[in-house]
């Protein structure tokens, strides 16, 4: 069932989507060639908690996973797509760096996403980056009142395709609001004016992944949650919470930085 919200509720999801922005600032601020995940994982919990939120990501366990998720976010690393448990293996120099981070504040949840070069970067890298970036731009412009849920996934796979890029699959968006993962599914791919219709007050998380060697595949690793590019080839992720209104989309996790 899709929840609706109502603009004070939209405007809980926003105070805590100001949190995680701050939060991946932060974090990104400090990624660096010698700095270890897990290190980061340290800082966005220390952030967080001083906040007075709650990390979304600690000790989630839905059905399809092994075990609860260990850590405070998920930092994937290189050809990691999603969910990389932040581990003490040290960043190198040009490493692609996705991170990922919800938090819940007062009962209400937002989620984001960035990805970053640390230290040097190659131009491949950033060009990969940046076309997420542009994709996350698109599927959020289409999020208008009376379009269709097709039209977002649309204006996404449309940039990632032109790029050569893959489209992790069978993964992308979702609902947000009470919990992390609601109703609807956010696809990366698909026909404009199919799908739900979008109505003021749809909350949702926005979420391009895309894989630099083209294909969609991917390969789970054994702790049951870090994705890869099954080709080995480096892979980006961005996203945002955004909310449909009158007024066109509004962004609830403003204030993360773009590549």
């Amino acid at each position: 069932m899709i929840e609706m919200k109502t603009p004070a509720e939209v405007d809980a999801v926003q105070a805590a989507g100001k949190i995680v922005a701050d939060v991946l600032t932060a974090v990104r601020e400090h990624a660096a060639p010698g700095v270890a995940p897990a290190e980061l994982d340290t800082l966005a919990a220390d952030l967080i908690a001083a906040a007075g939120a709650r990390p979304t990501f600690l000790g989630y366990h839905p059905r399809s996973a092994p075990s609860a998720y260990p850590a405070v976010i998920c930092a994937s690393v290189n050809d990691a797509v999603v969910h990389g448990i932040p581990g003490r293996q040290p960043l190198r120099d040009g490493d692609l760096l996705s991170v990922d981070l919800a938090v819940h504040l007062d009962g209400w949840c937002a989620d984001a996403a960035f990805s970053t070069v640390v230290g040097r970067a190659d131009p491949r890298d950033v060009e990969l980056i940046e076309t997420t970036e542009r994709a996350l731009a698109a599927g959020i412009a289409a999020a208008v009142p009376g379009a269709r849920m097709g039209d977002i996934a649309h204006a996404i796979g449309v940039v990632g395709r032109a790029g050569g890029y893959g489209l992790l699959a069978n993964h992308g968006g979702h609902g947000v609001g009470r919990e992390m993962h609601e109703a609807p599914h956010v696809p990366n791919e698909g026909r404009a004016g199919r799908g739900l219709v979008l109505r003021p007050g749809l909350v949702i998380a926005i979420e391009p992944m895309f894989l630099a060697g083209g294909t969609d595949d991917y390969r789970p690793d054994p702790d049951g949650w870090t994705l890869r590019a099954a080709d080995g080839s480096r892979a980006a992720h961005t996203e945002h919470t955004i909310a449909v209104t009158d007024d066109g989309p509004r962004v609830l996790t403003a204030g993360r930085p773009t590549s």
